[in-house]
């Protein structure tokens, strides 16, 4: 591990609260009271958190990935709970019933979030209906992604449930809008290496590996060191069994 997370001496504004989603749609002048109780957090891939922490702060990621997971100490095996992309906040849990969370917070990149005592968020929830309306759909969106983890685990095998979570990684960063030069990242998967998709899918490295060597020989991905480009999104959905094709996430060209 490397050093503890670090925290910029700076507070957040306006502009950067409003990148997140939950904010986003607020009175300009809420924001304006929100951002006072802000500071900008950055993380780094391998930097240590203290869970702790959660009971304490509340954090929005602005930019970068974070996983949350849980192991078991008896025999090392480590599983994915969720996967934090910018848009995303925690610790949902510790939020609501204000109870310790026992999880492992890492930061796949270098991640730049917002964070807000606990009670200072609590306190935003109860007094404003403005920012209850923006957030509940939010949590129903995790609940519904957490239903959804859990039938796959269940219901599909391995190829299905890895397909859908490189598509949904895709989806989740799909709103990229910077230089056309740049435009290639919206289809890069940076940072699952094959442990780390392994974890997300519930199922061992070596068997992740076999897969994505298969698909690499059938020219659906491009696979290099910890990175996927996906080549043929159609043949991955397909994979997938989704029913219906995820929206705004052209095709890549080889």
């Amino acid at each position: 591990m490397n050093k503890d997370v670090t925290h910029l001496p700076k507070k957040a504004s306006p502009v950067l609260v409003k990148q997140a989603n939950i904010f986003a749609d607020l009175p300009a002048k809420l924001i304006e009271d929100f951002q006072q109780e802000f500071q900008l957090d950055e993380w780094r891939k391998g930097d240590y958190f203290d869970s702790n922490l959660l009971t304490q702060r509340f954090f929005v990621v602005l930019d970068g990935s974070i996983e949350i997971k849980q192991s078991n100490p008896e025999t090392g095996r480590e599983a994915t709970l969720d996967m934090l992309y910018a848009g995303d906040c925690f610790d949902l849990m510790v939020l609501l019933d204000d109870q310790p969370h026992d999880v492992i917070v890492s930061p796949l990149t270098t991640a730049k979030l917002l964070s807000v005592k606990l009670a200072t968020m609590r306190h935003w929830l109860w007094t404003y209906p403005e920012f209850n309306q923006q957030f509940m759909p939010y949590l129903a969106k995790k609940m519904r992604e957490k239903e959804q983890q859990a039938s796959d685990l269940v219901l599909h095998d391995v190829t299905t449930r890895l397909s859908r979570i490189i598509l949904e990684h895709i989806n989740k960063i799909k709103f990229y809008s910077g230089s056309k030069a740049e435009e290639h990242q919206h289809h890069l998967v940076n940072g699952l290496n094959d442990e780390t998709l392994a974890r997300m899918t519930g199922s061992v490295r070596q068997v992740i590996n076999k897969q994505l060597q298969h698909w690499k020989k059938a020219g659906t991905i491009d696979k290099k060191r910890n990175q996927l480009i996906v080549k043929d999104l159609e043949a991955l959905e397909k994979a997938a069994k989704y029913t219906e094709s995820l929206a705004n996430v052209p095709m890549v060209k080889p």
